[in-house]
């Protein structure tokens, strides 16, 4: 067994224990769900008349250590008389509990029993398992929060009270997570955000719609430049596409049928006008575009790269700054292929992913999803499809893990998780296959026999979304980007009023070079404008400009996060400055 799915256990083994302990100290509880998830496991609580806080947390904690120290086993109970067990639920007033095993009467469902030493049921929960055998290694754990939580996520139902927790086997485990949270809230981008001045959501335009202020502006468009550019180096061809089409168009596609929920509609004026639909993807337009010319199999792979601004509908509660919006732009590409050019496609886009993560120094783990149970197309295609990826990436030795249906509803997909520089991992980079969408909209090519064949057609993004991504990086970074994305590259701090026109000189002398100087000729202290720009702004460089400076020609450079690095000549420092940020930091001013 995997350590992750061992982790899985012990925790879900954990919140039958944090249920036990609820139900011991708030009697009228009653039970919803508690699920392992990624880094932990939560529980959701019906407790009528108590609002849960940290206080509260802190003695549900407290009675957990006191029933770990009890040495309690778990039992697998198979219910005899799923009616009969129905019933008692009712009667106990476990209406959730009801509810679920009403839903999988036909499953045979199972109660998990923990028990004492003497054998005595103490507490029992609907549950498939599988769990620990007792409570031995339950030793490191810590109750984190308390949100709500609407019963099945329906604002229709009754609202509850959820409680995030985490489980390790090692204390050491433990704390090294609670750490990482700790750091994890000091990059919140949403802070950052706001400290830095990089974006704002405004209640005035609507959740989930970003405005991208100057500071985070220019990351952006360093790292659409170098977007463009690597795209054009590796074959791709940059379209644009409009921002709103027919239904018809999404009728065709078969986003009506399996998005509809996600999509936002335009207003008709009148019923025999068209109803418009803002789009949610880019992909009908690029095979609009395939369409719009005849195909040899001489003229593919054809590679269609687009950073196009997508919307779809989320619930209010799921928005979250920059990491989870309505409005997106999506660094987009298709890329329209012979099966013969199928998985040396997928190995070039994989080239692609990596060495980009790089520039970033990020890691990623792989993971293939497949067919889901509402796929459309032929079941061939899809078999075909996932062994096309397969091969792709067993061909480079790539370790992966297989995420059983949750391909997307048109094709299978790998996903690229990378991991920031505290260990988290994001959901960023996909390859998506499809064999739907060319067949719906038949597009062909001409083979070498002269026949006209479908092409196959690969989904990608490297990035993921602008958004996201740039949510993603400053977290990453902590906001102290490095110096070819930094919105200021450098600040020119002069020591005294008499120093302000040479520091004023030299900063229009750096800025006439295409490099971003901010002069700090305020009426404050050398002292104190040196370590609000470094380590407030998070400015890499800093220049101070006093008399030996301009005497010698020279500047006195201070670097973020590395102190005074010396004086240097000007030109020398420039120079210096200007590889740095060409090679993306591989050379830095020293």
């Amino acid at each position: 067994m995997e350590k992750h799915e061992e982790l899985q256990i012990l925790r879900h083994s954990t919140s039958h224990i944090m249920a036990q302990a609820v139900q011991n100290l708030f009697p009228n509880a009653k039970l919803a769900i508690g699920p392992a998830i990624e880094n932990g496991f939560y529980y959701d609580f019906d407790i009528e008349g108590t609002t849960l806080n940290e206080e509260n947390l802190k003695d549900i904690e407290k009675e957990m250590r006191k029933l770990v120290e009890q040495n309690l086993t778990f039992e697998k109970y198979v219910i005899p008389d799923v009616q009969k067990q129905i019933d008692e639920f009712k009667a106990q007033g476990e209406i959730y509990k009801a509810e679920l095993l009403e839903e999988h009467k036909n499953d045979n469902p199972t109660l998990y029993l923990t028990k004492d030493k003497d054998g005595n049921v103490l507490f029992n929960d609907l549950c498939a398992g599988p769990h620990l055998e007792n409570t031995k290694k339950i030793r490191a754990f810590k109750l984190l929060s308390v949100a709500g939580a609407y019963w099945r996520g329906d604002v229709k139902n009754k609202m509850l009270q959820r409680i995030y927790a985490t489980a390790f086997f090692t204390k050491e485990e433990l704390n090294e997570y609670l750490t990482m949270l700790e750091e994890a809230k000091k990059r919140d981008h949403r802070k950052l955000g706001a400290a830095l001045d990089l974006f704002s959501v405004r209640d005035e335009i609507g959740g989930g719609l970003v405005l991208w202020h100057p500071n985070l502006a220019v990351v952006r468009e360093e790292i659409e430049n170098y977007w463009r550019q690597e795209h054009r180096k590796r074959g791709y061809v940059i379209v644009n596409t409009p921002q709103i089409a027919k239904s018809k168009l999404w009728e065709l596609s078969g986003h009506i049928d399996h998005y509809k929920e996600n999509m936002f509609f335009i207003q008709k004026e009148n019923e025999e006008d068209d109803q418009y639909i803002v789009k949610p993807m880019n992909c009908p337009f690029h095979i609009l575009i395939y369409q719009a010319n005849r195909h040899s199999y001489r003229s593919l792979p054809l590679r269609m790269a687009e950073l196009g601004t997508v919307y779809r509908k989320e619930k209010s509660g799921a928005l979250s700054g920059l990491t989870r919006v309505q409005g997106f732009t999506q660094d987009d590409a298709h890329v329209f292929c012979t099966p013969e050019q199928l998985v040396d496609e997928i190995n070039a886009i994989i080239d692609f992913v990596a060495d980009t993560m790089d520039i970033f120094n990020m890691k990623f783990e792989v993971e293939l999803s497949t067919r889901p149970e509402s796929y459309v197309g032929d079941l061939k295609n899809w078999e075909l499809a996932e062994a096309g990826l397969k091969e792709a990436m067993d061909r480079r030795g790539m370790k992966y893990e297989i995420n059983e249906g949750d391909g997307a509803f048109y094709g299978p997909k790998i996903d690229f998780k990378v991991k920031d520089a505290i260990g988290r991992t994001w959901q960023c980079a996909t390859i998506q296959l499809d064999f739907n969408l060319p067949e719906r909209f038949e597009i062909k090519y001409q083979d070498k026999d002269g026949q006209l064949k479908t092409p196959v057609m690969l989904h990608r993004v490297i990035f993921g979304s602008m958004e996201r991504f740039h949510g993603i990086l400053i977290e990453h970074y902590a906001g102290a980007f490095p110096t070819w994305l930094a919105p200021h590259q450098v600040a020119i701090v002069p020591i005294a009023d008499r120093h302000a026109d040479a520091a004023a000189e030299i900063t229009n002398k750096i800025k006439a070079l295409g490099i971003r100087a901010l002069l700090d000729d305020r009426s404050e202290s050398m002292n104190y404008k040196i370590r609000e720009n470094l380590q407030q702004k998070k400015i890499p460089y800093v220049l101070v400009v006093g008399d030996k400076e301009i005497e010698d020609k020279t500047v006195a450079i201070r670097a973020r996060g590395r102190g005074q690095i010396g004086t240097k000549p000007l030109d020398e420092f420039i120079s210096m400055l200007e590889e740095e940020i060409k090679t993306k930091g591989k050379k830095i001013v020293e």
